[in-house]
């Protein structure tokens, strides 16, 4: 993985990304990952609010956004970064925290669907494929939404890298985040730029807190 985001990494991406002024970073990574197109994106206010108040247990994740589609669907979106301990709890836990904490926000929004997306720096499901999908489809479970519970799992190791070809904006992101071909995700992005520009900044001016 990336070295920048060794210490802590929810908690640095956090401190880097959760900011009106670094949306566009986190609205172009949703969109890759996701294959949508974005027409609005805002940050959900209820981790910054209340993270000093929140047990260890829930202080985790990167970004919580609502935003809308160029069809108008309008999602709750959770991304966080995971190491190798009960990794489907904390799945499982962040999504419920995303999804459920949408009536913190007090400002009369409809409850919407949840995606989460799960970045690992390790191998954990016995796919081929480092970009997994889980769905969870009950029509009784939350509501009406078609696929009532959506996580998606990027595998950092199973990425691979064909060196003749030139990357895709979607395996920018990945070698970014992997920690490998950096300068060539750079050029590759303007906002993968801008996020190590950022990252830079933030580990000179590092305070122990």
């Amino acid at each position: 993985m990336n070295r920048k985001f060794v210490a802590k990494s929810n908690y640095v991406l956090r401190k880097v990304l959760n900011s009106e002024d670094n949306v566009d970073i986190l609205r172009e990574f949703i969109e890759v990952i996701l294959n949508i197109k974005i027409k609005k994106a805002g940050i959900n206010p209820y981790l910054e609010k209340r993270k000093k108040n929140l047990p260890a247990e829930e202080n985790f994740g990167i970004a919580d956004l609502r935003i809308q589609t160029e069809d108008k669907e309008e999602l709750n979106i959770g991304i966080q970064m995971i190491d190798g301990e009960h990794v489907l709890t904390k799945m499982f836990l962040y999504f419920a925290q995303i999804h459920f904490n949408q009536s913190e926000y007090g400002d009369n929004r409809n409850l919407t669907k949840t995606i989460t997306i799960n970045i690992l720096d390790f191998i954990f499901t016995k796919r081929t494929k480092y970009h997994s999908k889980m769905i969870l489809k009950d029509k009784k479970m939350m509501g009406i939404y078609k696929d009532c519970l959506e996580m998606h799992v990027i595998e950092l190791p199973k990425f691979k890298i064909n060196e003749n070809k030139e990357i895709t904006l979607k395996e920018a992101w990945i070698n970014y985040l992997k920690g490998e071909n950096i300068e060539k995700a750079i050029r590759r992005s303007k906002k993968i730029k801008k996020l190590d520009n950022l990252l830079n900044t933030y580990w000179q001016d590092e305070v122990m807190e």
